[in-house]
């Protein structure tokens, strides 16, 4: 919940796989995040945390802890030129997605056997951003401002996210039985709204539940963290070097998504998860709003970093990068062809679906590789803001009862669908992420 590219489904179906999927019920009494109960507090608790983090970030203490809470007066939290902004953003998105650029990839078969066709060309939307935020910044655009709005503009941001959410949910209800998600698919309105009733909405060919994985959120976190940065050069001069770390590593890790996006095809957000308002608040407001919250704090709590120190957590960072980036690479080469020498050799389980685990290579190591490099880079885009506050480690404890949470999802689907096979494959590979510990 509230990442990219996390939990990967093993491979696309195959036709035996398929034949069964379709006399799968359409409707479930399986509940996960807390049932009904989760479902009611859940959008009232997370908009309420992230403007908490926010002020929290800019008090003098920065305790998370600290009571009472650093509450701001009523008129900080609106600014008529946030929706502006905010609109404005959506709508650029929205017309970099529609250009004719890029390749058109196919997704996973659904369950009445078809695929649905995708835009790829999230990489030339962020250049074009890119050139865009170039040019605003030489012709004098103070960036620096956002740093002011950010309260006013997460507020727009969470409201955006539940009119998008009640729309989903509504339009669910003209969807054929066989574009609902099973898990949100349950006949409680509370806990549908929040999983999502419809897998792929769409309107035309225009995917929202694709759009808003990878395009106006983590984007966003990017022009937010050099909003921050130009806030700091505002108020002191220059950047820190441990401002220009957060941002640096923070954009190679958003580049990368980018650079990668056919691969989102495959996460369980696109095949498995409803788009409703998990995802939708997800991925448009708690996405940016807290995983910028390094850069956020580096503003009022500036930290001073030694040659040693950067040193030691760039190599943190590039070790954590190398292993998400070639524990994906494997796993994806070997969906598309498993005859490819660099993966052909590797050792692997038949399963009864047609399908094959890897039980080598990066995969034979834990059963989440990309999730202990996912760890590591978390800790290091932490580091700069040094260890004296907890407040921007709150994405590294976040983080990590998330990947145990989906983790745990993942384990639950992949055993009802490879039965002895997955049993086995837990033998071989007892650790879940981080080896010899769990």
């Amino acid at each position: 919940m509230f990442h990219n590219r996390r939990v990967d489904v093993p491979g696309a179906l195959s036709e035996t796989e398929m034949k069964l999927d379709k006399h799968r019920p359409t409707h479930t009494i399986e509940r996960e995040f807390g049932g009904t109960l989760g479902a009611t507090c859940i959008p009232v608790f997370l908009p309420l945390t992230v403007l908490y983090l926010l002020c929290v970030c800019r008090s003098p203490g920065a305790s998370l802890l600290q009571w009472p809470p650093p509450l701001p007066p009523t008129a900080q939290l609106w600014h008529p030129l946030a929706p502006t902004l905010l609109l404005g953003w959506l709508a650029l998105q929205t017309f970099l997605y529609l250009l004719p650029v890029g390749k058109v990839a196919e997704g996973m078969v659904l369950r009445d056997g078809s695929r649905l066709k995708y835009p790829i060309n999230g990489f030339h939307s962020f250049c074009v951003t890119a050139v865009l935020m170039a040019l605003a910044l030489w012709m004098g655009m103070p960036l620096g401002y956002l740093f002011e709005l950010l309260l006013p503009l997460a507020v727009c941001t969470v409201g955006v996210s539940f009119l998008l959410s009640l729309y989903l949910y509504i339009r669910s209800f003209w969807a054929p039985n066989n574009a609902l998600s099973l898990g949100g698919n349950t006949g409680n309105p509370l806990y549908d709204f929040f999983m999502g009733r419809e897998l792929n909405p769409r309107i035309g060919s225009f995917d929202l539940k694709y759009f808003c994985e990878l395009r106006p959120g983590l984007m966003g976190w990017v022009v937010i963290n050099l909003a921050m940065l130009m806030k700091e050069v505002e108020l002191r001069g220059s950047p820190s070097l441990a401002m220009l770390l957060v941002n640096g590593f923070q954009m190679l890790y958003v580049v990368d998504a980018l650079w990668n996006e056919e691969a989102v095809l495959t996460t369980m957000d696109i095949v498995h998860d409803g788009f409703g308002f998990m995802l939708a608040f997800g991925d448009l407001a708690w996405v940016p709003f807290t995983y910028s919250l390094q850069a956020n704090f580096l503003v009022v709590h500036p930290q001073s970093l030694s040659a040693a120190g950067a040193a030691a957590i760039i190599a943190l960072n590039g070790v954590g990068y190398y292993i998400f980036r070639r524990s994906n690479s494997q796993k994806n080469q070997f969906r598309r062809d498993p005859t490819h020498p660099s993966v052909a050799g590797l050792e692997t389980i038949a399963t009864a679906t047609g399908k094959r685990l890897l039980v080598s290579g990066w995969w034979g190591l834990v059963r989440h590789p990309n999730y202990l490099g996912d760890l590591l880079m978390a800790t290091a885009w932490s580091l700069p803001c040094g260890v004296t506050h907890l407040v921007p480690y709150f994405y590294v404890i976040y983080f990590t009862v998330l990947l145990i949470h989906r983790e745990a999802r993942d384990e639950r689907q992949c055993r009802a669908k490879y039965g002895l096979a997955w049993d086995t494959y837990c033998r071989r590979v007892p650790y879940r992420i981080i080896p010899y510990v769990y």
